[in-house]
């Protein structure tokens, strides 16, 4: 205990002379401060803390957090003033304590003691904070081969056509999805893309469900508008049972017919897809409704389109025209039409180039949000 520090804080009305005398015989380098004075310290912490039970439980548990460094906190003790009721309230919140006679040989032992029980209860608190966090790193890596197999592991592609995709999640787990599957016997080809608000576990949760009532709902509805019943029916699900969540989602659905290539889709909310057509120029596809899961009485019309040979349809979400670079300059709308706008000879190549340029712009800074792309090209005539 030689060469160590020990800060004695109390009233300055209080008399601390014993104790003082008896830390200084023990070789410890004492100081004195007020219970507010130690927040304006400089230099590193002390070794040891005496405070005076008398300021309460609470003051005595501020200046320690105060007290705190990179290096760790230093051994907090108590020692009793008038009141003994503190004393036992600060004992109770988990504060070691000495009492008087304050003698060399009796204060040397029990401040031992005391810090070597402060040693270990940190070193049991590391431990549990080490076993909480792999824990929790072990139920995130669960959540997420959860969440890769709400992905389709391989997407429809009627005659005819090229349907390709690419999902690369900003955290582990992410609230972007996309689906391609087919409905009415084949007969169509329903593609979605959506993006839950917000990040992290919560919205991965509410990703996996939302997915699942879109494609359920329009795979086993009875109705001939399996589009419109199911963006409608999530929605109506969703504000009747988690509106208090306060999570909704935009997206894309449509509905393709392989054979005339008329695509019928809504728009909820979503940042617009655009055809870049063979023949020159582009169609964006505004929205047609509001985000889902906002309004019980949102209303969703169908747009149509026709998907022409040649034309190519890119569906995105925003981390894409959102992705910052180190400068926090966005990869932004008009790059991106740049690049759809380009001849592509298939789906995959242009998601290749876009995820390029993408890659590119971010360079070293943290990719900031989920970024979620899907294609779906019809193929010249031959």
């Amino acid at each position: 205990m030689t060469s160590a520090t020990a800060l004695l804080v109390a009233d300055p009305a209080t008399c601390t002379e014993e104790l003082d005398r008896a830390l200084r015989h023990d070789g410890f380098a004492v100081s004195h401060a007020d219970i507010d004075a130690p927040a304006g310290r400089t230099g590193p912490p002390p070794d040891l803390v005496l405070v005076s039970a008398s300021f309460g439980l609470r003051r005595v548990a501020l200046l320690s957090q105060r007290l705190a460094g990179p290096a760790g906190s230093p051994t907090v003790v108590v020692f009793p003033g008038d009141d003994l009721d503190e004393l036992q309230s600060c004992v109770r919140g988990g504060f070691d304590y000495v009492l008087p006679p304050f003698l060399p040989a009796l204060l040397r032992t029990r401040l031992s003691s005391c810090r070597e029980r402060g040693r270990l209860t940190r070193a049991v608190e590391e431990m549990a904070a080490v076993a909480s966090l792999r824990e929790y790193e072990r139920d995130l890596s669960i959540a997420r081969e959860i969440q890769s197999g709400f992905l389709p592991d391989e997407l429809p592609c009627p005659a005819g056509w090229e349907l390709a995709a690419r999902f690369r999640p900003a955290k582990q787990v992410a609230g972007d999805f996309y689906d391609g599957f087919e409905l009415l016997d084949g007969k169509r080809l329903g593609i979605v893309v959506a993006d839950v608000c917000d990040k992290g576990i919560g919205a991965a949760l509410f990703m996996a469900l939302i997915r699942t009532l879109l494609r359920h709902t329009a795979q086993h509805t009875d109705t001939g508008d399996p589009l419109r019943q199911a963006v409608t029916g999530t929605n109506r699900y969703l504000t009747r049972n988690h509106l208090q969540q306060g999570y909704f989602a935009t997206l894309f659905f449509g509905v393709l017919d392989p054979e005339t290539g008329m695509l019928c889709y809504i728009n909820g909310g979503h940042n617009p897809p655009v055809i870049a057509r063979a023949a020159g120029g582009q169609c964006l596809l505004e929205p047609t409704g509001p985000a889902v899961g906002m309004m019980a009485d949102s209303r969703f019309e169908v747009g149509r389109t026709r998907v022409l040979p040649g034309d190519l349809l890119f569906v995105y979400t925003d981390g894409v025209v959102e992705a910052r670079d180190s400068g926090g300059g966005q990869f932004g709308t008009d790059r991106m039409l740049d690049l759809v706008g380009r001849p592509s000879a298939a789906a995959d190549v242009l998601l290749d180039r876009v995820d390029e340029r993408l890659r590119r712009h971010v360079g070293s800074a943290e990719q900031s949000d989920d970024v979620t792309m899907l294609a779906l090209r019809r193929q010249l005539c031959p």
